[in-house]
């Protein structure tokens, strides 16, 4: 997107608050983001990432129609980047918060992890050891960010909603914390699985994977992907990439065990963890 174009999109999100008469705080506020940064984005300074622009039409309540054809303004380039660095640098809780605020529009939500448990399960010690790791973190702020994370979860609890995340068995076994956290996590897993709206996939080491396992990626409803590299956070609303990751996460699913079995797997895991932790 040119300059002229992000200062063009920017006055349009501008005229419509004004047309709403709400004020920039309220609307910041409702997209979780702060004032300055809306400020910003309205004048031209900054470019809103595709989330951003559809949090704050949200905030405003304007028209599909609406939302649509702004949405297709900032969507000059259809898949959008943004390095970590920038995330850390704005403070980590706060993408936490971001990452809240899309979820709480979502309705149904896929969730493909080769990497660490997903978030959305995390233990308190678990999440812990994830921050504590390279680049370091004042407590304050570790703090602060596993306290984010841990709110997002209450949406697991909400109804009308639904979850599925398929996870990969070698995300399990590997020691992200002490033996005794990871069988802690690893029951967490368990009694999750049980809520009626969770449904927790574990793709084996046995079975004959059906892609390349290459990173994790989140599906919000049928509208956003957002996938996690080593260098940035990169998401799409391009119908036929969501088509390509939807059939990505069908063909994961085909091999996953749920129910007993995956229980069963996991609870041999977890009782390694425990053996292990004994031993030491």
């Amino acid at each position: 997107m040119s300059s002229g174009d992000q200062h063009d999109l920017g006055s349009a999100l501008r005229a419509l608050r004004i047309a709403s008469g709400l004020t920039g705080a309220t609307v910041a506020r409702r997209a979780s983001m702060s004032a300055g940064k809306l400020s910003k984005i309205e004048n031209g300074r900054i470019l809103p990432n595709l989330v951003d622009v559809e949090l704050v039409l949200t905030a405003l309540e304007v028209s599909d129609e609406a939302k649509a054809e702004l949405l297709r303004a900032a969507r000059a380039a259809v898949t959008e980047s943004t390095a970590w660095r920038t995330l850390r640098r704005m403070g980590p809780w706060k993408h936490q918060q971001a990452i809240q605020a899309v979820e709480s529009q979502t309705r149904h939500l896929r969730l493909f992890q080769g990497q660490l448990i997903p978030g959305l399960l995390q233990t308190p010690d678990y999440i812990s050891s994830i921050f504590a790791m390279p680049p370091a973190m004042t407590p304050a702020a570790q703090e602060k960010t596993v306290a984010a994370r841990l709110e997002r979860q209450n949406i697991l609890y909400q109804e009308g909603r639904s979850f599925e995340f398929l996870i990969c068995e070698h995300v399990l076994r590997w020691l992200i914390c002490d033996p005794y956290a990871m069988a802690v996590q690893l029951d967490r897993l368990i009694s999750l699985s049980r809520l009626p709206s969770v449904s927790i996939g574990i793709i084996p080491l046995n079975r004959r994977m059906p892609d390349f396992p290459m990173t994790c990626f989140v599906i919000n409803d049928d509208r956003l992907v957002v996938v996690e590299t080593f260098h940035a956070e990169v998401s799409t609303r391009d119908t036929k990439d969501i088509a390509y990751y939807l059939s990505i996460f069908d063909n994961f699913d085909q091999v996953a065990l749920y129910g007993a079995e995956m229980c069963e797997l996991v609870e041999r895991i977890r009782d390694g963890f425990l053996t292990q932790r004994e031993s030491g």
